[in-house]
């Protein structure tokens, strides 16, 4: 029982305090997901990434266009091949699906490795952002994901903001 009036008074105590000094207390709040698709590191990570990956693009739509062929060629000449010729297409045909459906795994994770790095590095960049924001305007706290915020609180187009005029990029 002593505990129990202990915690309460301590839970009382620690609101009237917070409430004394509220006044004082400056608040703001960043859209993380914004700053991940509006951001001038995050659209440069993006082009990067498409640059990167555009030649194994290229391939897997090579490779597409091939198996589209030789499934063109089975509608029309299917019901003349001679056996022989029939499993032989029917193989490269199957190959060409295996391979094609691995090198779109292997595209898709190498691709989600590389924008999780990328926007890693687009984090960081963006959390000193929100931390020389905050110590510049004489933030107590800067939240980064709210349920609700209210506009006079969200500091995200500053962020965005310090992050284009960022040298280092």
């Amino acid at each position: 029982m002593v505990k129990l009036f202990s915690a309460i008074t301590t839970v009382f105590l620690l609101t009237a305090t917070t409430c004394a000094h509220a006044g004082d207390l400056r608040i703001g709040v960043v859209d993380t997901e914004r700053i991940l698709r509006e951001s001038a590191p995050a659209i440069q990570a993006e082009k990067k990434i498409e640059k990167e990956f555009e030649s194994r693009d290229q391939e897997m739509k090579k490779v597409s266009k091939q198996v589209k062929e030789i499934q063109n060629y089975f509608e029309k000449e299917g019901m003349t091949l001679v056996d022989a010729e029939h499993r032989s297409k029917e193989r490269e045909l199957s190959n060409l699906n295996s391979t094609l459906q691995r090198m779109q795994r292997e595209f898709r994770e190498d691709l989600n490795l590389r924008k999780n790095e990328e926007l890693a590095q687009v984090l960081a960049r963006a959390n000193k952002a929100i931390k020389a924001i905050a110590e510049s305007e004489k933030f107590d706290l800067v939240l980064q994901e709210a349920v609700y915020r209210n506009p006079k609180i969200d500091i995200t187009d500053k962020v965005l903001q310090y992050l284009a005029d960022d040298k280092q990029q």
